[in-house]
C-alpha cells in the first residue's frame, strides 16, 4: 500500500513547502523507497501555462507536455526522476472534469455538489498519481487558512479515512518571524496555523519551523505543547541563505538528516528501510557549491524580472538551478547577474562594464525587451564571449545573425513584427489556425538528431529535450543562414525543424529551441549547461575549451 506524506503551509505562502517536500522525497528515496510527488494548486486555472511568470514564477514543462507549477521542477531536480503532468492538480482541472461529466450524464440525475463529487474527484486524482509508489508526497499550495484550500483538505481527510491513519502523516511548514523592534522569535503565527489546521479536523504530525535562525528549546517546547506532538517531531528549518550559511537549497536534505527526520517519518509510517541512505556523492557536490575553488560571472538577460522595486528570479529558476548543477560538477562558484533586457534597449553598452564570462538568453514570449536581447547576442558573437540561447534565445540568435551577418536588414520573427520583410522566424504551420492559448504549443519531450559541438557535449547523435514554443526557424532561410556560417547542429527527427544552432569558429555559441534546464539535476547536470560553464571557466582562465 502507498504511504502518504501531506505537506501544508502555515502563516504565509513562499515559506519553502516545495523545497521541503522535495527534500523529504530525496530522504525517502535514499532509504530505498519508490517516491513520487504531487502538487495541488488551488487556483481555478486549469494549469500554469497561461499564468504570468511575474505573478506565479516559471512554468515547468513535463516530459508528457504538461505546463505545470514550478515546484514539480524542485521535485525532479532533487529526486532525479521524471514526474508526469497529472501530478499537478488544480481546482480548474477538478471542476472542469466534474462539469463535463455532469453534462454527459454520468451522475444520473444527482445534485452535483462540492462534497462528495468535487472531493471524490480530488481523491481519485491523488490515488491515480500515487499508484505503484511506496511513498507519495502531496504538497498543498498556499496556506491552511485559505478558503480555496478547504475542498482539498477535506479530500485529504477523507483519504485518511479510506486508508487508515497509520498510512498518512501531516507535515506543517510554518514560519516563525523575528520582529525587528523586539528581536525575539514569535510562535503565535504557528500556533494560529495549528489551530486553523485543527478546524479542518487535521492534526500535524511534524512541524518544520522556518525562520531566520535555528529554533531554540523554549520555542520548541511551546510548539510541542500547543500542537500536542513529540518534541522530536518539531524540526528546526532555519534559512540557508545569508552570511555564514550554506546558501544552497541542496543542503536542506542534509540538515533534515541531522534531525533524523527520515528515520522519524519511516517510524511514524510503520515502514521498514529498504537500504541504508548513502549521501556521499550528494555531500561532495554540496560542498563544492559551498566551497568552490574557482569563480566566474554569468549574465542572464531576461524580460520577466523587475516587479516594482524587487527582482523576481523565480521566473528563471530552472535556468539558475541548471547553472548551479553544472557549477558543482566543475568546482566553480557562479556570480549570477540578472539584467532586464529592456535596459539594454536603452543602453546597449551596459554589458561592456560588467566583465561577464558568459551570457544566457532564456525563453520568453512577445515583443517586449526583444531588441535588448538581440543587442546582447550581438555583443557575445562579436566579442567571442560564451553564449547559450534557450528557446527564444535561439530565435533571436537567428534574427541577429540574419541582420548582421547575412545582411538581411530588418529581419525579425513574425511574433515580434508580422510585416517583416525577412521573416526568419515564423509560426509553426500546425499552429497557424490555433486560437486557444492553454496547452496548444509544441509541448513536451522531442527527439533531435545532432552533430558538431552539440554532439560532443551530449555524447550521442540522438538527444531528447523538452519544448514549449509556437515559432521556429523559417525553412525558406535555412540556405542563406547556412551559407554564411550558421551551423544547424540539431534537427528534428523528420529533418524539418531546427532544434540546435552553433557558430563553429566561436569559443562557445550554442542555442537550442528546447529547454534543457528542465532535465538538469544536481546529480546529472544538463550537458549543454555543463559545456557552457566549462567554456566560461576557460574564458576566464584563458585556457582552450574542447
Amino acid at each position: 500500500m502507498t504511504k502518504y506524506i501531506v505537506v501544508v503551509g502555515g502563516v504565509l505562502s513562499g515559506v519553502g513547502k516545495g523545497v521541503a517536500s522535495a527534500s523529504i522525497g530525496k530522504i525517502m528515496k535514499e532509504n530505498g523507497f519508490n517516491v513520487t510527488c504531487i502538487k495541488i494548486d488551488p487556483y481555478i486555472n486549469c494549469d500554469a501555462g497561461t499564468l504570468r511568470p511575474t505573478e506565479h514564477g516559471e512554468v515547468w514543462v513535463t516530459n508528457d507536455g504538461g505546463e505545470t507549477d514550478l515546484d514539480l521542477g524542485n521535485y525532479e531536480r532533487f529526486l532525479d526522476i521524471s514526474i508526469p503532468k497529472k501530478n499537478n492538480i488544480t481546482t480548474g482541472q477538478v471542476f472542469r472534469e466534474i462539469i463535463e461529466k455532469e453534462r454527459e450524464g454520468h451522475f444520473l440525475g444527482e445534485t452535483v455538489q462540492l462534497i462528495p463529487h468535487i472531493t471524490d474527484e480530488i481523491k481519485r486524482r491523488i490515488k491515480d498519481s500515487s499508484e505503484g509508489f511506496d511513498v507519495s508526497i502531496i504538497e498543498i499550495g498556499g496556506t491552511v487558512g485559505d478558503y480555496e484550500n478547504i475542498p482539498f483538505l477535506f479530500a485529504i481527510k477523507s483519504l485518511e479515512k479510506d486508508i487508515g491513519r497509520d498510512n498518512l502523516v501531516y507535515v506543517l511548514v510554518s514560519y516563525l518571524p523575528i520582529p525587528g523592534h523586539i528581536d525575539e522569535m514569535k510562535t503565535k503565527p504557528t500556533q494560529t496555523a495549528i489551530k486553523l489546521l485543527g478546524e479542518n479536523s487535521i492534526e500535524a504530525d511534524f512541524i518544520l519551523c522556518r525562520g531566520k535562525s535555528p529554533l531554540d528549546n523554549v520555542r520548541k517546547k511551546k510548539i510541542e505543547t500547543y500542537a500536542n506532538i513529540k518534541s522530536d517531531y518539531v524540526i528546526s528549518a532555519p534559512d540557508i541563505i545569508g552570511k555564514d550559511k550554506s546558501n544552497t537549497i541542496y543542503s536542506i536534505p542534509l540538515n533534515f538528516e541531522k534531525e533524523k527526520l527520515g528515520d522519524k517519518l519511516i517510524d511514524k509510517l510503520r515502514l521498514e528501510k529498504k537500504k541504508f541512505a548513502d549521501w556521499e556523492k550528494w555531500e561532495i557536490l554540496v560542498n563544492k557549491i559551498i566551497n568552490p575553488s574557482k569563480k566566474i560571472k554569468i549574465g542572464l538577460i531576461g524580460k520577466y524580472l523587475d516587479i516594482g522595486k524587487y527582482q523576481l528570479k523565480d521566473s528563471y529558476i530552472s535556468v539558475s538551478e541548471a547553472i548551479i548543477h553544472a557549477a558543482a560538477h566543475n568546482d566553480v562558484k557562479i556570480e549570477m547577474v540578472f539584467l532586464d533586457s529592456k535596459k539594454l534597449e536603452k543602453d546597449p553598452n551596459l554589458l561592456k562594464d560588467l566583465d561577464l564570462n558568459g551570457i544566457i538568453i532564456p525563453g520568453g514570449f512577445g515583443s517586449s525587451g526583444v531588441e535588448g536581447k538581440i543587442n546582447a547576442i550581438k555583443f557575445t558573437r562579436e566579442n567571442n564571449i560564451p553564449f547559450l540561447g534557450l528557446c527564444l534565445g535561439l530565435q533571436l540568435s537567428v534574427v541577429e545573425f540574419a541582420r548582421n551577418v547575412c545582411n538581411l536588414k530588418g529581419a525579425n520573427s513574425t511574433e515580434v513584427n508580422s510585416n517583416t520583410k525577412y521573416p526568419v522566424i515564423d509560426i509553426l504551420p500546425e499552429q497557424k489556425n490555433i486560437h486557444s492559448k492553454g496547452g496548444t504549443m509544441r509541448l513536451g519531450q522531442y527527439k533531435a538528431i545532432v552533430k558538431g559541438k552539440v554532439k560532443e557535449l551530449y555524447g550521442s547523435e540522438e538527444v531528447y529535450e523538452r519544448h514549449r514554443h509556437r515559432y521556429e526557424v523559417n525553412p525558406d532561410y535555412h540556405g542563406v543562414l547556412s551559407e554564411k556560417g550558421l551551423l544547424f547542429s540539431g534537427m528534428s527527427e523528420d529533418n524539418r525543424l531546427v532544434e540546435f544552432i552553433e557558430i563553429p569558429n566561436h569559443k562557445f555559441f550554442i542555442a537550442t529551441q528546447a529547454h534543457p534546464e528542465f532535465k538538469s539535476s544536481l546529480m546529472n547536470p544538463s550537458p549543454l549547461f555543463n559545456g557552457f560553464v566549462k567554456a566560461c571557466i576557460a574564458t576566464k582562465t584563458n585556457m582552450n575549451y574542447l
